[in-house]
């Protein structure tokens, strides 16, 4: 219609150029016509005004362009532009959505200089901002600004310090501000409610879920396809692949007809479930239903990718997807991150590090966390360290699972000050040690030879009324085998299995590790026999630590004769790890 109104000699004018500003912008992958349409109106004579403006910084935060809302915004007031509430609304969006919160507010402290008042979608947009950057608190303390200023919060302030909340996994405060939310008046709405049944379906509170579905239905608010979808995101893990069929199938019984989001839903869901058939089969409904593929959807099936490791299918998605015109965001490349530590190739990771480094790819908060964790998989100390410090350089606030990341590496590799360096930020942040925390620290100690350290901190946990877990036991009784003091091993198993707490595969080796090293051979047959005994088979890594612990000793003979009788006491020892065993001890004789 545009082009034929030009045909026809009309000319369009303002109202008619932001129309078309607007429909480019909503159409995605436009950016060169926008700025075509631009230099047209600048020709034209025609003045940009506050809709103008907003709508082409808004089609920037759609597709992500966040230099080139910073130059498009610069070049309006070069020309004398005065923005208004409106316009910095729209670029605070931009920024929020990529979690820039130093920029936001910048714009803010901007705003309030050229005297334009902040409303209430300017204080949406600043939580929206802090609370992206792993700022949470601080992005809950714009509630209490927001109301000593005469701004009351909405729904939207509420349900964004909420969802931010759910995804830290601190759900019982998230809870805690929705009841809040309540008390004030302000009504929750559909998508609420909607992050909080997300909240809780990720940490499995079913029964949670259906009060919380019952409260959505007696305040009079009706489940919308979002809620079923997100019913369906939320029960995607291993094996339930026979319920998302059944919500599938309540949800159409209900008149809900699958859209796009729900096809992405039970794409995401299915891969959870490990369901490649699945997955596959409802991409291809989806396509034949009429609907095409999003950014969202190419997400969701490089996340079931990602769960297996399938780097090479992975790296074809986003082949397809930037094919079609889409740019990966700042998921896609954290799932591919993710693939690529799921599949063991450091090389794929060290690509996306380069892109990121090199500012071809934005460090967002959430990307460069996923290369902390992501290195973390594969052990890279140089690489955990170059993406903490970035993450700290751009503002970005750790949780403690970077934190505990950061503290288990340094332990793995001996290296204390800086272990205890992250320790003392974690406390520094407001935050508290968990059991993660603690069980690194241990096994440092263990690791150091200090074992007595790593007891007294298991000690100290179980004071302060918390509960050590398997992995914590086996730390300590670690540190006393690899001592030698087998005696105070024993006593920490015996207060293991007092707590409830069997020992399990790695305890019994660990034991065996303990007398191997000590040439205590008739002990260690007690243990593989008491194994056998009580249900926990000794596996190859079992009998290599005795076949070593003789060859140490260079009593061949007797580690050969060991393997012989392998077989009389597990007779479920297979003939081809007995293979290794001997050629094992042979590689031994000849060092």
């Amino acid at each position: 219609m545009f082009e034929k109104m030009r045909k026809t000699g009309l000319s369009p004018t303002l109202v008619t150029y932001n129309v078309m500003l607007d429909v480019y912008g909503k159409m995605g992958r436009s950016w060169n016509k926008i700025l075509g349409l631009l230099d047209e109106m600048r020709s034209n004579g025609l003045e940009f005004d506050e809709f103008t403006c907003s709508t082409v910084i808004s089609a920037c935060g759609r597709e992500g362009l966040l230099d080139e809302a910073r130059k498009f915004f610069a070049r309006l007031k070069s020309e004398g532009y005065v923005a208004g509430t409106f316009t910095y609304n729209s670029l605070l969006q931009v920024f929020g959505k990529a979690g820039i919160y130093s920029e936001a507010l910048s714009i803010l402290k901007e705003m309030e200089k050229n005297n334009c008042p902040p409303d209430l979608v300017t204080y949406n947009e600043l939580v929206a901002a802090y609370v992206r950057a792993g700022f949470h608190e601080e992005g809950a303390d714009f509630i209490d600004t927001m109301i000593r200023k005469g701004i009351m919060p909405n729904a939207i302030t509420y349900t964004t310090v909420i969802n931010a909340y759910g995804k830290a996994g601190k759900e019982d405060k998230a809870l805690s501000f929705f009841r809040q939310m309540k008390e004030s008046g302000c009504v929750p709405n559909v998508c609420t409610y909607n992050a909080i049944l997300g909240m809780l379906g990720k940490k499995s509170r079913l029964e949670e879920m259906i009060d919380m579905l019952c409260d959505m239905r007696s305040n009079g608010c009706a489940p919308n396809s979002v809620t079923w979808n997100t019913m369906l995101a939320m029960c995607g893990n291993k094996g339930m692949h026979k319920y998302v069929n059944r919500v599938f199938r309540e949800m159409k019984s209900c008149g809900f007809e699958p859209n796009r989001d729900t096809f992405n839903a039970l794409i995401g869901a299915y891969g959870r479930c490990g369901s490649q058939i699945d997955v596959v089969k409802m991409y291809e409904e989806m396509i034949k239903a009429g609907f095409t593929p999003c950014v969202t959807t190419y997400n969701a099936l490089l996340n079931a990718l990602a769960r297996r490791g399938d780097w090479e299918a992975a790296e074809s998605v986003i082949l397809d997807m930037k094919s079609k015109g889409f740019k990966p965001n700042e998921t896609s490349y954290s799932l591919m991150l993710n693939c690529y530590a799921k599949g063991g190739n450091g090389r794929g990771i060290e690509k996306i590090e380069e892109e990121i480094y090199n500012g071809h790819i934005f460090p967002s908060w959430i990307l460069l966390r996923t290369l902390v964790l992501a290195n973390f998989k594969r052990r890279a100390l140089m690489g955990m360290e170059r993406a903490f410090q970035e993450f700290c350089k751009h503002g970005y606030k750790p949780d403690l699972v970077l934190f505990n990341s950061m503290l288990s590496i340094f332990a793995k590799n001996k290296m204390y000050d800086r272990a205890h360096e992250m320790l003392r930020l974690i406390r520094e942040s407001g935050l508290q040690p968990d059991l993660v925390t603690y069980n690194s620290l241990m096994d440092m100690y263990a690791r150091g030879g200090e074992c007595w350290k790593g007891e007294e901190i298991l000690k100290g946990i179980q004071k302060s009324g918390g509960k050590p877990d398997l992995v914590s036991y086996n730390t300590v009784i670690k540190g006393f085998c690899r001592q030698g003091l087998m005696q105070e091993a024993i006593r920490t198993l015996s207060e293991m299995t007092i707590s409830g707490i069997r020992p399990c595969i790695v305890t019994y080796n660990t034991f065996v590790a303990g007398y191997s090293g000590k040439g205590m051979f008739s002990e260690v047959e007690e243990v593989i026999s008491y194994m056998i005994q009580h249900d926990c088979r000794p596996n190859e890594l079992t009998y290599k630590i005795v076949v070593d612990g003789y060859c140490k000793g260079k009593k061949y003979k007797e580690a050969m004769d060991f393997v012989s009788n392998i077989t009389e006491m597990d007779k479920s020892f297979d003939d081809q790890s007995l293979r290794r065993l001997t050629f094992r001890i042979r590689e031994h004789m000849e060092l």
